[in-house]
């Protein structure tokens, strides 16, 4: 027994050791880790044509060999009150909260998703119904199998859920609409399969707002309080938030989004549509409206500081310093490719296939992964190159293109910076 006794002792301090060494960011030059730094700064140069140009604002930072080595903010965090351009705007600064929108899927719902199936909460081969009750088939739709759906077919958007029902609009939604987080739950259980699960891969906001649920099941509390108690806080990580400005932050720590609420310039109207501009709110309308700010696929607020230790403790293989949230056992599970789409992981999207140059550009990796945001963020992970590039921005601080044509299609996103493959490459391109 005594045997026994110092033999876990020294198991225990051999963990120990092991976590105290796992890698922690610090700052170092450019050239240190190989970078051209006159290549670099011609990316420099290129993302302030962009903004002068009139894209709103931009941050961006690079991880490389465990060290931050290039970290900008260019443009304004706020430059429109609705319309009119504001005389004196408010610079973005490295420090700036942006708005992650679909990443949120990525650095909320999947890290806890990995850590709740590392510590055995879960396993993905689950069913969902048996998390959600009332998740079942209606009698009318013409589509069966939500029974047989398991926490996998969502994670791989091949559960058969529509893109966006549009729960806040009543108009489109019809009897799915919702603006209460209660009702939104009780809709996604009803909410018909559009095509049969496993037939094809359709990304869908449904998926990552069922598994948003999901983890609230398991973990007994809000997705919000789960993440920033239990994942953010241990990595030492304050600026990474839902709802920021009930929790501490004012609006000029935060880049704004939409001039006009979510009216796209006045052709899109439903009960209760903001019509100022959206300045430290969600600017997801179903996340803002019928989840009251905090869904498993959009909601996180977060800076470029903060998501370069999140991007890596994936490289890290799920933990940072003394933390340990998950193994790269699963960091390799989430990551893997679809068999049958090799740019869908289990949420993560991979650079499989050339579909995703205009995501990751045509140098990174295979193995790169990562998300896009449709507030104009990025964030690519290549284990291969032991890199990691975040991109945040406020693509939708621009008035609407030509509202009547297309509502979704901002001044800012007719420009090339919109395009961030076009960036991950010349960031790759200036590597020795």
């Amino acid at each position: 027994m005594k045997a026994k006794a110092i033999y876990a002792a020294l198991l225990m301090l051999s963990s120990a050791a092991l976590a105290a060494e796992s890698p922690v960011l610090h700052h170092a030059s450019p050239e240190s880790v190989g970078f051209d730094s006159q290549k670099l700064a011609r990316l420099d140069g290129w993302i302030q044509q962009q903004v002068d140009a009139g894209y709103p604002g931009m941050n961006v930072l690079i991880v490389k060999d465990n060290a931050i080595v290039w970290q900008k903010a260019f443009g304004d965090a706020k430059k429109y009150n609705g319309s009119a351009l504001m005389a004196v705007p408010i610079n973005a600064t490295t420090s700036t909260l942006y708005d992650l929108a679909s990443n949120t899927k990525m650095y909320a719902t999947n890290f806890a998703l990995q850590k709740l199936v590392y510590e055995g909460k879960l396993s993905v081969d689950d069913r969902v119904a048996t998390y959600l009750p009332g998740f079942a088939d209606q009698p009318t739709d013409s589509i069966k199998g939500k029974d047989r759906l398991r926490i996998i077919d969502i994670l791989h958007h091949t559960a058969g859920f529509p893109a966006d029902p549009q729960y806040p609009n009543q108009q489109v939604a019809g009897a799915l609409f919702s603006q209460d987080k209660r009702t939104t739950l009780d809709k996604i259980n009803r909410t018909p399969l559009t095509y049969i699960p496993g037939t094809r891969h359709l990304y869908s906001d449904v998926d990552y707002m069922i598994l948003g649920f999901i983890i609230e099941a398991v973990t007994g509390m809000p997705l919000d309080r789960y993440v920033e108690e239990t994942i953010y806080r241990p990595l030492g990580l304050h600026n990474t938030v839902f709802n920021p400005l009930k929790k501490g932050f004012r609006p000029e720590q935060i880049a704004a989004t939409e001039l006009n609420g979510n009216t796209r310039d006045g052709v899109i109207s439903f009960p209760h549509i903001r019509t100022s501009t959206i300045w430290g709110e969600v600017h997801d309308e179903k996340a803002w409206y019928s989840m009251g700010g905090v869904s498993g696929h959009a909601g996180l607020f977060s800076t470029t500081g903060d998501m370069a230790v999140l991007m890596q403790v994936m490289l890290n293989g799920g933990e940072y310093g003394q933390t340990r949230l998950f193994d790269r056992k699963v960091v390799e599970a989430f990551t893997r490719p679809s068999a049958e789409d090799k740019t869908f992981g289990l949420g993560w999207r991979v650079n499989g296939t050339s579909a995703m140059t205009p995501t990751f550009g045509t140098l990174a990796s295979p193995e790169t992964y990562g998300h896009t945001g449709w507030t104009g963020t990025l964030t690519a992970i290549d284990p291969v190159n032991h890199m990691a590039i975040v991109i945040l921005g406020n693509r939708p601080h621009s008035p609407v293109a030509d509202p009547k044509a297309n509502p979704n299609v901002f001044e800012s996103g007719l420009l090339p910076a919109s395009t961030y493959g076009w960036i991950v490459d010349q960031v790759y391109g200036a590597l020795r």
